[in-house]
């Protein structure tokens, strides 16, 4: 525990993602207590605190930040909410965590980061990924030299979200000002992991394409007409001189999930997992080392997996390790967690995905 002090949390917003992620590790965590909950559907909201033995409940954000016991206030509204709750947080001066997207622009995004800086207020990104224990592993791997200089880096990433059937609870992500689409939401969560244990893109050529023009409704088989990108490859160096090519797939029937591999002058790292989302198990890291033909499995030292998380999913399980690395944060002046200025990062990184695809096809 990082203080005597529990960090008093409430939330806003009550979809899917709080229940599953972030209310059962914040419970599982001794440094946090959650205070509050709010949200637009105030019955949702008194079930959720009834459920999980929360005192407050809220049928709008504004009595929520208006209560002086509430630390950090953690922003899972969905994406079009996102930068106008993070700001009116800051406002209240309280620490803010938001999910990614931090906003559904780089130019918004980069204004909360200033808003937050000139406030003087904590502030986090749902950006979890590179906290896992595999991930945290396999960074430390790559900066000990285990498979010397890279030489290249292949990623592909599919999932069968964004595809030719949604259900009808999601149509408002149809909407591409809406930011919410397979280059958005996988893209920045996995070229944040990969790119902070490789080193960031130097340049970079991408193409993104729309298979699936035309989204039906599940429930109701309303057809609705679909511009984002469900299929984007890019291709790149890295700041240390190797390349990296990145394949993000949407709207799969057969699921191929993570798979990563890594090569040096002295080696290969590969990283798997059979899910891109709602992870059982954390991923699977392999070497293959100089002299040696074929993969030796690596397991994660346990001294990675320090926290009494392993009852939930894995994907739940690196929010619990972005949560901690936050108070530690908070507790030392350390800077661990992933913050806006991460968001940013990746806002930028998709504007040049963008941007290079619409170079490539004028």
């Amino acid at each position: 525990m990082m203080s005597n002090a529990k960090i008093r949390v409430g939330i806003i917003g009550t979809g899917g993602w709080a229940r599953y992620g972030h209310i059962p590790t914040l419970q599982a965590l001794d440094d946090f207590e959650i205070v509050a909950l709010a949200g637009r559907n105030k019955e949702k909201v008194d079930q959720y605190a009834a459920q999980f033995g929360i005192a407050q409940a809220y049928g709008t954000p504004e009595g929520l930040l208006s209560n002086p016991d509430i630390d950090l206030v953690v922003v899972l509204a969905p994406t079009p909410e996102h930068g106008r709750l993070a700001k009116a947080v800051i406002e209240a001066g309280k620490d803010v965590y938001s999910e990614w997207p931090l906003s559904t622009s780089t130019l918004e995004s980069e204004s909360i980061l200033s808003l937050a800086r000139e406030k003087g207020v904590r502030h986090v990104v749902g950006l979890q990924r590179r906290f896992s224990p595999s991930s945290r592993y396999w960074h430390d791997l790559i900066k000990q030299g285990v498979v010397g200089k890279i030489r290249a880096v292949r990623m592909s990433v599919g999932v069968d979200a964004f595809g030719e059937v949604m259900p009808e609870f999601a149509k408002w992500a149809l909407d591409a000002a809406n930011f919410t689409e397979v280059l958005s939401i996988y893209g920045g969560h996995f070229h944040d992991m990969l790119f902070h244990g490789v080193g960031f893109p130097q340049k970079l050529t991408a193409v993104t394409e729309n298979q699936f023009p035309v989204t039906t409704l599940a429930e109701t088989g309303e057809k609705i007409p679909y511009t984002s990108p469900n299929e984007v490859m890019v291709i790149g160096t890295l700041s240390g001189g190797g390349l990296f090519s990145v394949q993000l797939e949407g709207g799969q029937k057969h699921r191929t999930g993570l798979q990563i591999d890594i090569t040096g002058t002295e080696g290969v790292l590969r990283i798997t997992n059979p899910r891109g989302f709602e992870n059982k198990d954390d991923n699977t890291i392999a070497i293959m080392r100089n002299g040696t033909e074929v993969f030796e499995e690596l397991p994660v030292p346990a001294e990675y997996a320090f926290l009494p998380v392993s009852h939930l999913d894995a994907s739940t399980q690196d929010v619990a390790y972005l949560y901690t690395a936050y108070a530690r944060d908070k507790a030392t002046g350390s800077d661990e967690a992933t913050t806006f200025e991460d968001a940013v990062r990746q806002h930028q990184l998709i504007d040049q995905i963008t941007e290079s695809s619409a170079r490539f096809f004028s």
